[in-house]
């Protein structure tokens, strides 16, 4: 099917949930993405921070390649090496002890939720509040508090912790026991968790929100009411983690450390994959049955998701991409646009808030060969692959400024 074809056909085959701009996309190398016509685009979206390796790295399409060849599924009712192999990489390389794998971001936060759920109501014996008791009743605790910006995935579970009312209005009654506080306000949070709280689920930096950084005390502050109340506190780095900021996990910035942590976007390149790493505390209450999948954690998407760990959890690729980072803050905030106003930023993950819709710069953007996606209405979400360059970074940097001036 040539381009046109194609497009036809989506129109007429697949549900229309998103609104894609009339572009085919063949093949990618690096920093670059191809389109059927042969014209070349500069990507500053990575997939909605992905790609964090950029397209076809050559040592992960080897080691998938060769994967695929020899094993690609046997279920979780069986053992393999690369499944095993990347939990021991993710534990020893953060807070946690336990790891258990999903498809995506969405699955991460879901299994998130059920474990806060039954570790509060099942008296597990470890950390508690003040005061604060976990018995097995009739009437289960089930209270989660969310934040405002924040996103966590389109699941009921996930969506219902997700703050946008377009999102979730649509889909309700949903999960129960959800309430709202104001982000980045810990007065507003103080006033919602309480002893009947299980969890507290945030984003250490919000991306989807429009790319806002949590403050220092803002984290530190949930550290301690969950300490308070007996509720675990869980880090949403679907977005945020595994090198995006410049460290490792977005959260090792604040010094703060919470009881669950939840994976996916960038972790195995662009196969699908999401976790959530637990301490032994949470671990403890999930027995086999509990939860599970299908298709997680099988040896190709591991072999490729240890291909990408090995490579962004370095310490000289972590420093790379901080140099970059500053490199492109400072090119954007020397812009003279009246158009922007504020630049934030979390390393590679960048939002320019415009006075007006962001929509006509990202088309006008992708006509002169740059990828761009958006965070809301008026914020360009800038998320290019890890492995960016200055030069790539001046190239997109002035295709913005001269679509902004257009």
């Amino acid at each position: 099917m040539n381009k046109n074809e194609i497009i036809k056909a989506e129109k007429q085959y697949v549900v229309q949930t998103y609104v894609r701009p009339e572009v085919v996309f063949t093949h990618g190398q690096g920093a670059y993405l191809y389109d059927s016509e042969g014209k070349q685009y500069l990507d500053f979206s990575s997939g909605i921070a992905v790609t964090a390796l950029g397209h076809s790295d050559e040592t992960w399409a080897t080691a998938v390649s060769q994967q695929a060849a020899t094993l690609t599924h046997v279920s979780n009712l069986f053992h393999t090496a690369p499944h095993v192999e990347l939990a021991k990489n993710l534990v020893e390389h953060s807070f946690a002890d336990k790891v258990f794998f999903c498809n995506s971001g969405a699955e991460a936060n879901e299994a998130a939720i059920k474990f806060a759920r039954k570790w509060k109501n099942e008296g597990v014996k470890g950390r508690k509040g003040e005061g604060v008791s976990h018995p097995l009743t009739s009437s289960p605790v089930h209270s989660i508090i969310a934040f405002s910006g924040g996103f966590h995935g389109r699941t009921i579970g996930a969506l219902s912790v997700t703050y946008k009312a377009q999102y979730r209005e649509p889909f309700a009654p949903l999960m129960p026991g959800v309430v709202f506080a104001e982000y980045n306000n810990l007065e507003s949070a103080q006033a919602v968790i309480g002893n009947d709280t299980c969890a507290v689920i945030v984003e250490p930096v919000q991306g989807e929100g429009g790319v806002h950084p949590a403050a220092p005390e803002f984290l530190q502050g949930l550290r301690d009411l969950c300490d308070k109340h007996g509720a675990l506190l869980i880090f949403d780095e679907v977005q945020c983690g595994l090198g995006r900021t410049g460290h490792l996990w977005a959260h090792e910035a604040y010094g703060v450390t919470p009881d669950i942590m939840t994976l996916a976007k960038p972790l195995a390149g662009g196969l699908p994959i999401g976790a959530a790493l637990v301490t032994d505390e949470v671990a403890a209450v999930f027995q086999p049955g509990d939860h599970g999948s299908t298709f997680a954690a099988g040896p190709l998407v591991c072999t490729a998701a240890n291909i990408v760990f090995e490579r962004v959890s370095q310490p000289e690729f972590l420093a790379q991409v901080r140099d970059n980072a500053a490199y492109l803050k400072h090119r954007l905030e020397t812009l003279e646009s009246e158009q922007i106003v504020a630049v934030r930023d979390a390393g590679l993950l960048v939002g320019v808030e415009l006075k007006g819709s962001v929509k006509p710069v990202i088309a006008a953007a992708r006509d002169k060969g740059l990828i761009l996606i958006n965070a809301g209405e008026n914020v360009l979400r800038l998320a290019p692959p890890l492995i960016i360059t200055k030069e790539q970074i001046d190239t997109a940097v002035n295709i913005i400024e001269e679509c902004l001036e257009s």
